[in-house]
């Protein structure tokens, strides 16, 4: 399908969603169905990206929502592929191991000990505040909630871009549950999971719940016959729920991720002609191949304990949240994927980190049935990381190494408060104001390197900065009609800025970058139609974005700089419909135009560029069909199809960089037994073979990257209690 037929479908899909609604409004005034059997209203979907219990439908925010049976049928397992089937969001991981968030173009690609996500996931409220903790695997999990735009009047941890909160299952007190399932699939894959709920005592639930997934790799190396892109992973759970009276509730978590792997199979696709480099490289784009010189190496053992107390008092609900989390982290693996003779130069490199980062939260929240609904609370997060980033270059046979060793120390206050008031049946408004303050101390040396090689000389350097900003949340929605609501908002986000990751003088390691703001202005409405078998959802928004944190590889060195100012513009829509006869659709799109108004590289003037990471267009379409035998079984098909248009892995807008437009496209099929014990799932996963790079840079002549994973496939059995 060509680049004009893309647009079409694009195009297409929001005129459905259009004549869907008009179609849905007229038909509220016609008679029923005959045959209401055939007819099934949607679920009521709740979230809490308010801090409350809500419909979806009520909620006057954007927020795309995966629930349990959605995650559990689709083998929904990483965030990543919450990522591809979110319109509005999108990912890279840079390595696999270390995934990097955007949401509507607000990214951040810095990965250094001093530096900050833009776009965040919150774990059972705990903020994720690096990249390698986000590490769950979506197991035994309620729902994921991704909430688009700044984020803070609400949440402890202040973001710019927009947020992906994992909600776990809770303990059921007085309830014994249990299920289990195990897969099976090609590449050797063999995944387990399973939950065990057990009341103890009237007022206590102990719930335990553990994961685990393998498969071979999906590149095998040519010279040293290793596979690459493989995956051994466990994870396990454990939650202690009490409620000893009606206005005490205790929760204590505890849970921990180990990941053994070999190393990112990395290819070079393209050399810059430009460059004198550019004959020392052998271009190689087989996926399942490359001439890597070492099976590499991505290891990383999380874990975290959280422990939370809710407390009804006369007036409101007083809650308090702490946590602490550690993250041990080594990755390190050949950059080119290739070796001598095939590739004259040589590049390996990678890093090792070690942060323990700790947060508490204290807030009072309004009572449920409460006129005004309202939440104030007070926020510290504190972090200590060490990390240390390598990279060997071997041109001929001489070798230069070179590392950098840092440790940073980040501490950040805040208080922050939210209300929504009823000013009549119909109308509220709503609004919130957060103060923040952040404060980073950060060391860096690269005096344990022979040679330097990113660098202009040797540097032990220490280094201390404090930012502050206010933050806040205005707006208000309408109901039309119970089943129709309007609503507008204008928020402001701030990330406080950090140090450089690999600076190039001692000069540039003490020098901070500053903080990015974004300005949003959003409207949207929510609908439903035909008696709750349809909704309709869309927003169009305004986004503001300046001294945005961009990071940009200039010759070996990343550096991160603020540019001036961008312009985020996008449009956003989502049907949901239950038309009846066992048919169900959901379909999104998102429309999103993120370039830079003011961004200088040096001397060169890149106003006018493409956010990277950021396609215009991407839709999201998953059509099923549930036929009830008449055992009581039934039988399910489901396929979800995704497209993205193209995109650029770099602000600069390099040609060599470009991501061609994409089309992923799964697909199950689902046997429920009649009494509901048990299900047996045939799946499989980018049934096409689509072949897109999932991340690439350019340095020194050559163009490398990573590709996507082939076409996988598999059965998967469980088991219900």
């Amino acid at each position: 399908m060509n680049r004009t037929s893309h647009r079409a479908l694009c195009a297409t899909v929001s005129a459905l969603g259009l004549m869907a609604a008009a179609g849905a409004a007229m038909a509220q005034t016609a008679p029923a169905p005959q045959d209401e059997s055939q007819a099934s209203s949607l679920d009521d979907v709740i979230v809490t990206a308010q801090r409350r219990s809500q419909n979806l439908q009520e909620v006057p925010i954007t927020v795309t929502v995966f629930g349990a049976q959605q995650l559990q049928e689709a083998k929904i397992e990483q965030v990543s592929e919450i990522v591809t089937r979110t319109p509005g969001l999108s990912f890279d991981a840079f390595p696999s191991s270390q995934p990097r968030l955007a949401v509507r173009g607000i990214g951040s690609s810095d990965k250094g000990a001093a530096g900050d996500a833009s776009s965040a996931v919150f774990l059972d409220e705990i903020y994720l505040g690096r990249p390698a903790a986000v590490a769950f695997d979506a197991f035994d999990i309620a729902r994921i909630e991704v909430l688009k735009g700044p984020q803070g009047t609400l949440f402890g941890r202040n973001v710019v871009g927009g947020a992906v909160n994992v909600i776990t299952q809770r303990p059921q007190i007085g309830v014994f549950d249990a299920a289990a399932e195990v897969s099976a699939g090609n590449y050797s894959q063999l995944d387990g999971a399973g939950f065990v709920n057990a009341p103890l005592g009237d007022t206590t639930a102990l719930r335990v719940s553990g994961a685990w997934r393998t498969h071979d790799g999906y590149v095998r190396s040519q010279t040293t016959g290793g596979r690459l892109e493989d995956q051994d992973t466990q994870s396990a759970r454990i939650q202690l729920l009490s409620q000893p009276n009606d206005r005490l509730e205790l929760h204590l978590t505890v849970d921990g991720t180990r990941d053994r792997g070999n190393g990112t199979a990395q290819h070079v696709v393209d050399v810059d002609p430009t460059s004198s480099n550019a004959s020392r490289w052998t271009i190689n784009r087989d996926r399942d191949y490359n001439a890597s010189s070492i099976n590499g190496v991505q290891n990383r053992d999380t874990w975290g304990v959280r422990a939370a107390a809710d407390y009804d008092l006369p007036f409101a609900t007083l809650s308090v949240l702490a946590s602490y989390r550690d993250v041990d982290y080594e990755q390190f693996y050949d950059f080119d994927g290739g070796t001598f003779p095939s590739n004259l130069i040589n590049l390996a490199g990678g890093d090792s980190e070690q942060t323990g980062f700790s947060s508490q939260e204290v807030r009072l929240s309004s009572l449920p049935g409460s006129k005004a609904t309202w939440v104030a609370g007070l926020y510290r997060y504190y972090a200590d990381t060490d990390r240390s980033t390598s990279l060997d270059l071997t041109i001929g046979t001489a070798l230069r190494h070179e590392v950098f060793d840092q440790n940073a120390r980040t501490e950040s206050l805040a208080a922050f408060g939210d209300i929504s008031w009823p000013l009549t049946e119909r109308l509220s408004v709503f609004g919130g104001l957060r103060y923040s303050t952040d404060d980073k101390t950060y060391h860096i040396t690269n005096t344990r390197s022979t040679v330097p090689i990113r660098s202009s000389g040797f540097f032990d350097v220490n280094a201390q900065q404090d930012w502050d900003a206010t933050t806040w949340r205005i707006g208000a929605n309408y109901k039309i009609t119970p089943n129709h609501m309007i609503y507008g908002d204008i928020s402001r986000g701030y990330k406080s800025g950090g140090f450089q990751d690999t600076p190039s003088s001692a000069a540039d390691a003490a020098t901070p970058f500053n903080p990015e703001y974004a300005t949003q202005y959003e409207i949207g409405q929510k609908s439903r139609f035909l008696d709750g078998r349809a909704t309709w959802n869309n927003t169009l928004y305004w986004m503001d974005y300046t001294d945005l944190q961009t990071s940009q590889l200039i010759g070996l060195v990343s550096r991160v700089t603020n540019a001036g100012q961008a312009t985020i513009k996008g449009y956003e829509t989502a049907l949901s419909l239950s038309p009846g006869g066992g048919f169900e659709l959901d379909a999104a799109y998102a429309f999103t135009d993120a370039k830079f108004d003011v961004f200088f590289e040096g001397a060169d003037d890149l106003s006018g560029n493409r956010i990277s990471r950021t396609p215009r267009h991407k839709v999201v379409l998953s059509p099923s069909y549930r036929h009830d035998l008449a055992s009581g079984a039934y039988v399910k098909f489901a396929v979800d199809y995704r497209y993205e248009s193209f995109i650029y892995d770099d602000n600069s807008n390099n040609n060599l960089e470009v991501r061609e437009p994409t089309e992923f496209v799964d697909a199950r099929v689902i046997f429920n037994s009649p009494d509901d014990r048990w299900a047996l799932t045939l799946w499989g996963k980018n049934l096409t073979d689509e072949l897109t790079r999932t991340h690439q840079t350019t340095f020194l002549g050559g163009t490398f990257a990573g590709y996507n994973a082939p076409t996988t496939y598999g059965v998967t059995l469980r088991w219900n209690h």
